[in-house]
């Protein structure tokens, strides 16, 4: 199955809820900023975004973009956990290097930091005996990949448990990490006391940067 995508169509609901002229999130339409990882493993991100909640971003590269979900709680390594991820529009492969401040009146306004970073690979699934890529994995409602972060690694599972196909009822998914020697039973640091994997500052930090 040919998994390229027009990259313009699948950013639409992205890029149709921001003014780029007013928030530095990228657009998306970087001439090279977009490549997939060429012979690398695809990568991971994990954002922490004070929004009108707070909450963790977790984001992963799939046939030329970021799918992304919403998990309250945040990644765990206690495999006992099962986090809510609710799924967002998928986001440009540029925003995984993504910290700053989306303005006031802007969707999504607030702070954003990197907690973690780095990449996956993706654990082969089979249907009827034929392997399935990941993206089709995804779509299928089940993938379960291995992290390589500097925070979270080891074994971790998507799963699909709502289908959002009700009037009414949004898509929701569990973030579970498997039983393996990377699990443990370390909390989930308090998320505006965590610091950026890439510049070491919290939450307040970046807010104060902006703000001079």
């Amino acid at each position: 199955m040919d998994r390229r995508i027009d990259r313009g169509k699948v950013l639409a609901a992205y890029r149709g809820k921001r003014h780029f002229d007013r928030t530095g999130e990228p657009s998306g339409g970087e001439p090279n900023g977009g490549e997939e990882s060429a012979g690398e493993m695809p990568r991971f991100v994990v954002q922490i975004h004070d929004a009108s909640t707070l909450h963790f971003d977790f984001r992963l590269e799939v046939d030329g973009v970021l799918k992304s979900w919403s998990v309250p709680k945040g990644p765990s390594v206690d495999p006992h956990d099962k986090r809510l991820a609710m799924p967002t529009e998928d986001h440009p492969l540029e925003y995984r290097t993504f910290e700053g401040v989306i303005g006031e009146g802007e969707y999504g306004a607030g702070a954003v930091i990197v907690w973690d970073h780095g990449g996956y690979r993706p654990l082969a699934r089979k249907k009827k005996g034929r392997s399935l890529s990941f993206g089709q994995a995804l779509e299928r409602g089940h993938a379960s990949f291995w992290l390589h972060g500097s925070k979270l690694r080891g074994g971790y599972a998507l799963t699909r448990f709502r289908s959002g196909e009700s009037a009414g009822e949004r898509e929701a998914w569990l973030l579970v990490k498997e039983d393996d020697d990377r699990a443990g039973r370390r909390p989930v640091p308090d998320p505006r006391r965590a610091r950026s994997v890439l510049s070491g500052r919290t939450l307040k930090r970046v807010a104060a940067d902006e703000e001079r």
